[in-house]
């Protein structure tokens, strides 16, 4: 597990308050929403604050893009690298 991948999950857990999740529980390519972790759209809205506190990244709404962004913490991950 890449570094940068582990801080997502951290952030996860203690950006949505997921008091019985730990990282190992968490797999980096299962879908954060509905089947996967089972996140809600206003888990994503703290989520992405989450993120852009932490990273001084913005991902803009409910766009088609961000959907693909916050797929998979693989996908956040892979998102925050090129935007740095």
């Amino acid at each position: 597990m890449s570094d940068l991948n582990h801080e997502i999950k951290l952030l996860i857990i203690e950006a949505l308050d997921l008091e019985d999740i730990s990282v190992d529980d968490i797999d980096d390519d299962a879908p954060l929403f509905v089947d996967g972790l089972g996140l809600d759209s206003i888990d994503a809205l703290e989520l992405g604050v989450a993120i852009k506190n932490a990273y001084n990244i913005k991902i803009d709404g409910n766009t088609e893009d961000s959907k693909k962004y916050f797929y998979s913490v693989k996908t956040l991950s892979d998102y925050i690298q090129i935007s740095k």
